[in-house]
Formats: structure tokens, C-alpha cells, sequence
């Protein structure tokens, strides 16, 4: 019961992220229970990752609001522990990535806002250098990110958010692992990544939703077999990984 008090306040936003939890001995004069119990409750919200508990002098427990970020990680563990196969993941973002750039193409400020940030993109990954295995694929997925937050609908950009940081972690790893290892994509399969991004950039700029949800679902279908057959492991990884971070084991290949 404690605990899910403090969860309603942390989620609507009476209690902010980074502020201190009330003191101790507030909050269980409030509650009427034992510090037992309320120690418990605190473990429950760390557990969450709504809090943390510093200990000592200057001890407390700090707020940390839910992010698109903790949601990713809680996705790629439950996926991780049911086994699924990354084909899956791939297969759920190819169905709904292309209505995400439809969306785009649909949004009233795209000009001011999404065709921008882009067409930045697009210029920042043309100017990445051919041998930066790992430069490209962080512009590559900075442009898969653009196209998702700017769909302007607020629960897409959630779940394909999360969807999408997921597979940019196993690629980020692949990245680390090609550069190791040498194996760099070729010259003609980095430019024709990067002309698919133009072009979906154009048919949102253009506003034509249809044409933007046809350029997205060919680019997936076209660099996702690539992506695939690369890979070192059948399954989503997650553990010992944070979602700015590499897997544990780099399962995929290539730049998309």
C-alpha cells in the first residue's frame, strides 16, 4: 500500500524527478506502520528504479521519474528471459516503424520541426567517414529516432521507442565488435542506407503519408536480412547492458 502510494505520486508528478522523498519519519507518521514495512516499500520502488536510496550521514531517497529509457530495458528483459528471437524484434519495428514515418509526413509542423533535424542528420551522416563503422551507425540510429519522436503521436514514440533503442543497443554492439574486427560495410551499401533516408525525408517533407510508410517499410525490408544474418546470436540480449551501452553478447551486423 506504501508503495504504491509513493508510485501514483512519483508517476504524477507530485513528487519530481530528482527530488528527496520526504523524511523517514514523515512519511511513516503518515502511513501509521512500522519501519520494517516501510523499509520494504522503499525496496519495492528501488527495485522499480523510481528511487534510489542513498545511505549515511547525507542519506535519503532520490526520485527518479519514469523514462522511455527504463521502459526499453524492462521490454528487452522480459523479451530476454521469454527467449524471443531478434527476427521478432525486427519484424514488430517493420510493421510499425513505416506508420511512424506516415505519421510524420501527416504532422502540421514538420517543416519547422522534423524535416530539419532530418535533413541535419542526413548531412552529418554524409559527412561521417567511410571507416567510422561506429560514427555511421549512431547518425543512422539518431535518423530512426527522429522519424519515431517526431510522429507526433505520444504512444508510438513510447513502444517503438523502446522497440527501437533495443535493436540500436545490439547494433551499437555489432559496431564495436566490426571495428574490432575489421568488417565494415561496403561503400555501396552505406550509400544506398543513406539514399533511403533522403528519400523518406523527402516524402515527408512533400507530406505524402503513404509514399513516406512505402520508402520506410523498403528500407527495413531491404537492410534488416543484412542486419540479420550477421548476427552472433539468435536471441535479444540485454543483461549486463544499459541502454546507452553494448550488449553482452553483439548479435547483429551493418548499418541501417
Amino acid at each position: 500500500m506504501i508503495a504504491d502510494v509513493l508510485r501514483t505520486r512519483i508517476v504524477d508528478g507530485e513528487l519530481p524527478d530528482g527530488s528527496l522523498l520526504p523524511k523517514q519519519d514523515e512519511l511513516i507518521n503518515e502511513f501509521q506502520v512500522s519501519r520494517p514495512s516501510f523499509r520494504e516499500a522503499l525496496r519495492i520502488l528501488e527495485n522499480e528504479g523510481l528511487i534510489s536510496v542513498r545511505r549515511g550521514n547525507v542519506g535519503g531517497a532520490q526520485v527518479h521519474a519514469p523514462t522511455p529509457e527504463n521502459a526499453a530495458r524492462t521490454l528487452g528483459l522480459v523479451l530476454q528471459a521469454r527467449q524471443v528471437a531478434l527476427d521478432d524484434l525486427a519484424d514488430a519495428l517493420a510493421v510499425i516503424e513505416p506508420a511512424c514515418a506516415a505519421h510524420c509526413a501527416m504532422a502540421p509542423e514538420r517543416h519547422e520541426v522534423v524535416v530539419p533535424q532530418l535533413r541535419e542528420l542526413n548531412r552529418r551522416a554524409r559527412a561521417v567517414e567511410l571507416d567510422d563503422f561506429v560514427g555511421a551507425a549512431r547518425v543512422a540510429a539518431e535518423f530512426h529516432d527522429a522519424i519515431i519522436t517526431g510522429c507526433g503521436n505520444a504512444t508510438l514514440m513510447i513502444v517503438v521507442g523502446a522497440l527501437e533503442r533495443l535493436w540500436s543497443l545490439h547494433e551499437r554492439a555489432w559496431a564495436d565488435f566490426s571495428r574490432a574486427t575489421g568488417g565494415e560495410p561496403t561503400p555501396g551499401l552505406r550509400d544506398s542506407v543513406l539514399e533511403a533516408h533522403e528519400a523518406i525525408t523527402d516524402a515527408i517533407a512533400a507530406g505524402d503519408p503513404a509514399r513516406a510508410h512505402e520508402l520506410a517499410a523498403a528500407h527495413l525490408a531491404t537492410t534488416q536480412p543484412r542486419v540479420l544474418e550477421h548476427r552472433q546470436s539468435p536471441r535479444i540480449y540485454i543483461t549486463n547492458a544499459d541502454t546507452g551501452s553494448r550488449v553482452s553478447s553483439p548479435p547483429v551486423a551493418e548499418v541501417r
